[in-house]
């Protein structure tokens, strides 16, 4: 029974947690734009639940914590729990190889198991990355995304040895758990999962070009100030990213996922081996799970995963020594989802986590590494160094810098960070340091030899005269073009669904960046293309990002 002085201090707590985030989260409470939706609950009984801004502008809609927003890749462990269910069954085992269940699909290498699908360690490329380089922002029909994934003609690399985030691995997934189940992927989650949980807002959407009672709009800026709908480029999300909820219904998931021994759905094994990091070829643990990442933040243990699609973000995390659950969804909203989720811990927590926040490496920690590009000649990686933000930022094959964090003996990037790896630099010692020639740079324990690249680009106009041509681009069932204009170099792919232009800069006469010349995509479409020779002739080139390795394209005869 609760005693007043209970009930009274709960009630103090309650009051101190409202006031602290909503003075976090004023700058979102707008008449005027998108917002979001935060839930926090502590021992399943919440503290916080409230909404800002609109969920519709057009129409003047207001979110409220009821509204059901999309979540993203937040969705993965749900597809990874219906896994673990047909596993109990009795139906699969998650060491099943993949061909198995989906004959169809090309043999590559020894072929990765479910398992690996499920932990990103299967080396299957992302289908939703090939789908941005082939056709830009052109939304994909229906049956188009296993299909692209049926061309591949090699694996990201050998199952086990890395780890690359791969939505693709979960699109398969949600393949295999129809075939097994022999019902609808959606089916199969609304009834062995939702239903049983009492989560009756949430559901698996595919397309955001249908219309579904409650769902708040998505929205993307414009460079003048207003707002655009964003839509999805496929009418297909899957296990992938295809869940809407609201924060009540996550709030009792959460709840549910921390509860040993009281689950209604999935064995304390499953859910005990959804939990529990991979571990690659090299036995490098990687800190994520089965649809799950698994750290500590402030010296306290975290399970979360975020989630983004076009036009919105979440976030979903839980301490489970200390029982507070937290997710927070966007539909538009100016957010980073898993730095706001963190600094809604802070602020609830504060003093009560032993440790303080991580501080990045500042940039003026290291100034002679700032704009220095590195290139491993024999598997193609880039990666770079530059100011983000006073940090010290690592850039990933031409991705946007990620700020690092101190190691011994170097720096270092988890999982959490960027969605490979881990990555370890190995660097001289001392401020005054100077940058190496050459670095060792460790992917999943796995290690890479860089060489510093040169200060000066070759002339434009020289490796044009090597480059421009025709190629083909096999596993995207695309051709491409490389063109000289205005001094600048662009390829232009044009694939079965779409078209899409990349602009190209020379780091070297071997090495050259790019990044989506659409300007809704520049920001996240982005990678390094590396020339193929033959007796002194250009005959290819290979396209890499931070999801996609070693993508070929192949010059047509009869090009210079």
């Amino acid at each position: 029974m609760t005693t007043p002085s209970e009930s009274s201090s709960s009630t103090d707590r309650t009051r101190t947690a409202t006031a602290a985030l909503d003075a976090l989260l004023q700058p979102f409470n707008r008449s005027d734009a998108p917002g979001l939706v935060v839930g926090v609950a502590r021992d399943g009984q919440t503290l916080y639940r409230r909404a800002f801004g609109l969920a519709s502008i057009e129409h003047g809609v207001i979110n409220t914590p009821r509204t059901r927003m999309r979540i993203g890749s937040t969705s993965k462990h749900f597809a990874a729990l219906a896994t673990l269910l047909l596993a109990q069954d009795g139906k699969l085992s998650l060491d099943d190889p993949l061909r198995q269940h989906l004959p169809e699909l090309p043999l590559l290498g020894a072929g990765p198991t479910l398992r690996q699908l499920m932990n990103h360690t299967s080396g299957w490329r992302c289908h939703i990355d090939l789908s941005f380089i082939a056709h830009g922002a052109a939304i994909q029909p229906r049956g188009s995304a296993l299909a692209l994934l049926a061309r591949q003609s090699e694996l990201n690399f050998e199952s086990g040895s890395r780890m690359i985030y791969s939505n693709g691995g979960y699109h398969l997934l949600t393949q295999v758990i129809e075939r097994v189940s022999g019902v609808g992927y959606e089916e199969f989650l609304t009834q062995r999962i939702l239903a049983p949980l009492g989560m009756h807002d949430t559901a698996s959407l595919p397309s955001d070009l249908d219309v579904h009672a409650g769902v708040a709009s998505l929205y993307l800026p414009r460079p003048d100030g207003g707002w655009r709908h964003g839509i999805f480029p496929s009418e297909e999300l899957r296990g992938e990213g295809a869940i809407v909820s609201t924060a009540d219904d996550m709030l009792r998931w959460l709840a549910h996922l921390r509860g040993a021994g009281q689950r209604l759905v999935g064995s304390d094994e499953s859910w005990s081996q959804m939990m529990t990091p991979g571990v690659l070829s090299s036995g490098t643990a990687t800190g994520y799970g089965l649809g799950l990442m698994r750290h500590h933040y402030r010296g306290v243990e975290v399970l979360h995963h975020a989630g983004g699609v076009v036009g919105g973000t979440a976030q979903m995390l839980t301490l489970p020594s200390l029982r507070l659950d937290l997710v927070l969804m966007t539909n538009g909203a100016p957010v980073a989802p898993i730095a706001l989720g963190f600094r809604i811990v802070d602020a609830l927590l504060g003093d009560a986590l032993a440790e303080p926040v991580e501080e990045r490496v500042a940039a003026t920690v290291r100034p002679a590494l700032l704009g220095r590009r590195y290139h491993a000649p024999l598997t193609g990686l880039v990666i770079g160094f530059s100011d983000a933000a006073g940090k010290l930022g690592l850039s990933w094959l031409n991705s946007q810098p990620v700020p690092l964090r101190d190691a011994a003996g170097g720096l270092r990037l988890g999982v959490e960070d960027l969605p490979i790896g881990p990555i370890e630099i190995a660097l001289p010692q001392g401020p005054d340091a100077q940058p190496p020639a050459t670095l060792t740079v460790k992917e999943g324990g796995h290690p890479h030899h860089f060489m510093a690249l040169p200060d000066a680009a070759p002339a434009v106009s020289e490796l044009a005269a090597q480059l421009v041509g025709v190629y083909r681009v096999p596993d995207l069932d695309a051709s491409a073009r490389l063109d000289l204009e205005g001094g600048a170099l662009y390829l232009r792919i044009l694939g079965s669904g779409g078209r899409h232009t990349l602009r190209l800069e020379a780091l070297s006469s071997e090495v050259l960046a790019w990044c989506s010349a659409d300007p809704l995509l520049s920001a996240v479409v982005r990678g390094v293309l590396n020339v193929e020779r033959a007796d002194g002739r250009v005959v290819g080139l290979r396209l890499d990002t931070v999801r996609t390795r070693h993508l070929r394209l192949v010059r047509e005869e009869g090009q210079p």
